[in-house]
């Protein structure tokens, strides 16, 4: 894996024992290299997926046709926005 990634075996391990955190550029090229996500790199399972009524819209969602899609995501896109734009002025 060290070599793969261009990093030291020494610090493989220290990534590995919790001594050290790998930066950015080490989850990239390691992503890159195994062909995983970032997100399995970094995160819990479960800890980045919607909860599960969500889960369920969203494949309803991926069933649909193009236009409607965008529509979908045009409403989303101006939710989030909105939700941001709220805890900005709170």
């Amino acid at each position: 894996m060290a070599d793969k990634v261009g990093t030291h075996l020494t610090q493989v391990r220290r990534y590995e024992s919790g001594e050290a955190q790998p930066c950015l550029d080490i989850h990239n090229r390691t992503a890159v290299t195994f062909n995983i996500s970032a997100d399995w790199l970094i995160f819990e399972d479960g800890e980045r997926e919607p909860q599960d009524e969500l889960k369920l819209k969203f494949e309803t969602i991926k069933q649909m046709d193009e236009e409607e899609m965008k529509s979908v995501t045009s409403i989303l896109d101006a939710l989030i926005l909105k939700h941001q734009g709220r805890r900005l002025l709170e």
